[in-house]
């Protein structure tokens, strides 16, 4: 009987502390092990590289990240993460200044040669694969677990293998976009960004500058305008049909659509569909 009851005893045991170290990614709901990231691209690294991890994406599906709002909840998760990864260089302001001197929080873009862009640094590094990779093991030697950004990196390595293959040879090599967040996309594989706004979608031409983009796209031989699924395409259709060119989609991966989001999509399966657009609109064999 004795021995039935220390059995008893011990399983108990057993169970309150498996109930302590397992079942939940976060078992006392203090932001022990919680990732906040600030926009879709680190989201969805950090899940990859810390997947028993919860994450959580403060850029709501459908919304400009450039435009992101915090309310005072999403300051509270921000000060009781686990780890905040974000993009600094002013990409999303409020969330700077929400983790700014927090010691949490991690701006990914520190230590990046970044390229000049119209009113500050572009920060969409996300777009070339290689950068991405070196972005996704920050995000795991922050986390303190280094090895853990492999699988991701080697499939990162894949892709931009697929991206050097598909535009290897392509008839047009000039990148007609609606703003500018193809820039490092461009330099990776041998394309000219021929942005009609700035970094951020906000900035729009005046006329004489409108009238100049449809110059320049006419002297370029350029046949299509990118747009973007979360950016209005007003000014892309006007450069487009003045120039007499057509307009594809090309998705800067800044957040899903809802429609992508609800439909299963990935930063790998829209990277994909964005290589089949490029090689579509540049003539590429």
């Amino acid at each position: 009987m004795r021995a039935r009851i220390v059995l008893i005893f011990c399983c108990a045991l057993a169970s309150l502390a498996a109930a302590g170290c397992g079942g939940g990614s976060d078992p006392d709901g203090d932001g022990s092990d919680r990732i906040v990231a600030a926009f879709y691209p680190l989201a969805y690294a950090a899940e990859r590289i810390a997947p028993r991890s919860t994450v959580e994406n403060l850029t709501p599906a459908g919304t400009e990240p450039h435009d992101l709002e915090l309310g005072a909840r999403d300051v509270e998760e921000l000060r009781d993460a686990r780890l905040v990864l974000y993009l600094g260089q002013g990409f999303q302001p409020a969330v700077e200044d929400a983790v700014s001197r927090r010691g949490n929080a991690v701006d990914l873009l520190t230590g990046e040669q970044l390229r000049a862009g119209a009113g500050g640094s572009d920060p969409h590094v996300w777009l070339d694969p290689g950068r991405f990779a070196a972005i996704a093991r920050r995000i795991a030697a922050a986390l303190g677990t280094p090895a853990a950004a492999k699988p991701l990196v080697a499939d990162l390595e894949r892709l931009d293998g697929e991206f050097r293959r598909g535009l290897s040879s392509c008839r047009r090599h000039e990148l007609v976009t609606s703003h500018a967040a193809f820039g490092y996309l461009a330099d990776a594989y041998g394309l000219d960004q021929v942005a009609l706004a700035g970094v951020t979608p906000e900035a729009e031409p005046g006329p004489r500058t409108l009238e100049k983009l449809v110059r320049t796209v006419e002297s370029s031989g350029a046949t299509t305008v990118f747009v973007e699924p979360l950016v209005p395409p007003e000014l892309a259709e006007t450069v487009a049909r003045e120039a007499g060119a057509r307009t594809a989609v090309l998705d800067p991966l800044e957040g899903l659509s809802p429609d992508r989001a609800d439909d299963g999509a990935d930063y790998f399966s829209v990277m994909r569909d964005n290589l089949a657009a490029l090689r579509d609109g540049l003539g590429c064999r």
